[in-house]
């Protein structure tokens, strides 16, 4: 039988097991080994490229480390207090908790860098509330779904870390370069959020309150510190991405620390309304022991055990692929698309599919080595399309039948997955509306760099 039918039926097989719902690690291993011994390659030679990717990967130490910042901020109670600042901020809208949820989705990626653990996290605080507040179950499930995307987006963002690893980029320049694309994901998504509630009429509303938003903004002081400590360390190039990272771990493990013993000594832990608490209850956040940091730092270490082996994984998958020449067929396709447009246009179109079936992580190591050179060559400055390939690629969080961040959603809410699909459709337009201003408008992405 030749390689190229052998390959095809290996193609489908996995294909088939990736719809039957095993793991995308899974599914690419398969391959991988299917592929390997049909070319003559050894597994000794998977074994190297595996443990290769890592040995040269020392930006790759900040993914474990901003993953374990979001599951401190989310232990300490920062993230509850950052949540309560855009309630007070919004509240007094049509649909202001589920503005806020979008809005505290957003200060919530800008210490921890994940898609999933924002969803997560958001969700499973917020979701209750909305459904108390008078919002269909379904919508405020797909609202914390959709809230997620800008996990990857505004800095610090795991994936920026890989696609500046893999193409070779300033992770520094990257994140910066996030941050007016994410403020505007969130904004497209809370305008979509706020005509959905008006028509339907859900949410009560609170009183706009100076009062109150200087309250809560106070009780978030440490949220606050923790998002301008990564910003302004990477943006002034006092730290490196790996450096804060680890900067954030230690300020927050100590923030945490400290806060529980203060809660705890001045007697500040109570089951008070935010209006009910004094101003010391309202300033510390109940933070955690020592005791819990080993089961706060296992489960970060169980999504970094779950995405590492995939990003390995994934450059063996991407190297076979080039032995292959489908990256010469993908590559000579996109190029005879024509000049500037046509090839960012079709660019975007391959990114968008992609990411309805593959996570963020394998579209990125596969398809940015070959379509990041091919925009370059006409013309689209390497970090502007950076920010658009990733944008594009979290839309696909929210897009079936993949949809990362719907199943997560769906976890952490009990909504099954496919009644919260209907509900994704204003949030899909309004991302898409803003990938494209962002595709259109490179000083979106550029104007705050640097010697851009």
């Amino acid at each position: 039988m030749a390689d190229g039918t052998l390959i095809t039926l290996i193609s489908v097989g996995v294909t088939f097991l990736f719809m039957l719902g095993v793991p995308v690690f899974l599914v690419i291993g398969y391959w991988v080994i299917g592929c390997s011994f049909v070319l003559g390659l050894t597994l000794d030679n998977m074994g190297a490229e595996l443990l290769n990717v890592f040995n040269k990967g020392f930006a790759l130490l900040a993914m474990p480390l901003f993953i374990l910042t979001g599951d401190l901020i989310n232990k300490s109670g920062i993230a509850r207090r950052l949540s309560d600042f855009a309630y007070s901020c919004l509240g007094w809208l049509r649909g202001g908790l589920a503005m806020a949820s979008l809005g505290a989705c957003g200060l919530f990626a800008a210490i921890s860098g994940s898609n999933s653990a924002t969803t997560a996290t958001i969700g499973s605080m917020l979701h209750p509330e909305m459904v108390k507040g008078g919002y269909d179950e379904r919508f405020s499930a797909a609202t914390a779904a959709a809230g997620g995307t800008v996990g990857i987006i505004i800095p610090p963002s795991i994936i920026f870390i890989v696609y500046g690893f893999l193409m070779n980029l300033p992770i520094s320049d990257l994140f910066v370069a996030g941050i007016i694309p994410g403020a505007l994901m969130v904004v497209g998504m809370q305008l979509a959020c706020w005509i959905i509630c008006r028509i339907n009429g859900w949410g009560y509303l609170i009183p706009l309150q100076l009062n109150r938003v200087l309250k809560t903004a106070f009780g978030a002081w440490l949220g606050f510190f923790a998002i301008g400590l990564v910003l302004w360390g990477i943006y002034t190039g006092k730290f490196s991405p790996t450096e804060a990272a680890g900067v954030t771990v230690g300020f927050c493990i100590i923030a945490g620390l400290v806060s529980y013993v203060i809660t705890n000594t001045l007697g500040l832990k109570s089951g008070k309304t935010w209006e009910e608490k004094s101003y010391a209850e309202q300033l510390v956040v109940e933070g955690f022991t020592l005791k819990q940091i080993p089961g706060i730092t296992m489960r970060s270490a169980e999504i970094t055990g779950i995405l590492a082996p995939l990003i390995a994984i994934s450059v063996v998958m991407q190297q076979i692929l080039s032995l292959l020449g489908a990256q010469q067929v993908i590559g000579d396709f996109v190029t005879s698309m024509g000049g500037y447009y046509a090839v960012l246009f079709t660019a975007m179109v391959i990114v968008f599919f992609s990411g309805m079936v593959l996570e963020s992580l394998p579209v990125t190591i596969i398809l940015a080595p070959i379509l990041a050179p091919i925009a370059a060559s006409v013309g689209v400055d390497p970090i502007h399309f950076s920010v658009i390939f990733l944008v594009g690629a979290s839309i696909g969080f929210i897009t079936p039948p993949y949809g990362l961040n719907l199943y997560v959603a769906s976890g952490v809410t009990g909504v099954p997955y496919f009644r919260l699909l209907r509900y994704t459709v204003p949030y899909l337009f309004a991302l898409i509306s803003v990938w494209f201003l962002v595709a259109l408008t490179p000083d979106l992405a550029l104007a705050l760099l640097p010697n851009r």
